[in-house]
Parts: structure tokens; sequence; C-alpha cells
């Protein structure tokens, strides 16, 4: 994989990777920035977040699931001290559907953890992540919580 940063000015840059897509990063004021794009980090946590949810998603949709809202969200704690390290992570899987099959998307977020998803198994050896999950089921346009829990991987053999 090839990626590059292009400075433009101040603290902002352009990022760009063989995909041949532009991310605008950025920096606080507070640090001299101009506040005109990702800081680096965040960056580090859309990747964990969708990284797992394409995976989750592809399994969900491959297993039928009639899933008709998902987001993933990543709430990451940082160190005090420099360099600000992620030290951990929870991550969120938030499903809406109709009749969703909750041993299903227990599977999805399984694989995505275990097999799939290179970002987390790569920053699961650097910092503990939690996983949750919210299924919640959708009724005439309005959503009821079904049920909110954390993920545990099953017991091996």
């Amino acid at each position: 994989m090839h990626a590059t940063v292009t400075w433009k000015q101040g603290l902002s840059f352009d990022g760009r990777a063989e995909s041949g897509f532009v991310v605008p990063l950025g920096a606080d004021p507070a640090v001299g920035g101009a506040n005109d794009g990702f800081r680096p980090m965040e960056l580090m946590a859309v990747s964990l977040a969708g990284c797992t949810a394409m995976d989750v998603i592809s399994i969900l949709q491959k297993k039928r699931q009639p899933v008709t809202g998902f987001e993933v969200r990543v709430d990451a704690l940082r160190a005090e001290e420099h360099p600000r390290v992620f030290t951990q992570a929870v991550i969120t899987y938030e499903v809406t559907g109709r009749g969703l099959d909750e041993a299903a998307l227990l599977r999805a977020i399984e694989l995505s953890a275990t097999r799939y998803c290179p970002a987390q198994a790569m920053l699961g050896k650097i910092f503990p992540i939690e996983l949750r999950y919210v299924i919640y089921e959708e009724e005439n346009g309005q959503k009821r919580l079904v049920k909110e829990a954390a993920y545990s991987p099953p017991p091996t053999p």
C-alpha cells in the first residue's frame, strides 16, 4: 500500500492513497492549525470503524438480514501525555432492522474481529478493544430498542 501526504500551508495537508481519493488533514487552531481537515488520530478511529463496519454489513447482507440502518461508533481513550496514543477503545455496532437475528449479528461481529478486519487485528495488539452492540426493531418508521449488550467471544473448545 502506498500513501502520500502533501503539505498545502501551515498545518494543512492533503492525504492520498492508491484509491486516488483525497482526505484533508488539519490541526486545531490551539496548535497553529486552521481547523480545515481530519486530525490524524481521528482518521485512525474512522479507519477502525470503517474496516469493521464494511465486514459486518457485508456478512449481514450475505445472511439476508433485513437491515434498514447501520452505524458503527468507535470511542477511543487517549493517554494524557504525549504522544497521546490510544489506550483503549469501545466499538459499538448499532443495527436497525425488521426481525434481525441476534445470532447472525454476533457471528458477523466475531468474524470481523477474529478474521477479516486488519485494522482491528492490528490495533487490538496494542490496546484493549471492547465490542458492544445495540439492536433496534423498526416499526412504522419508529425504532424500538430490542437489545443492548457487550459482545463476548464464544468459548474455545
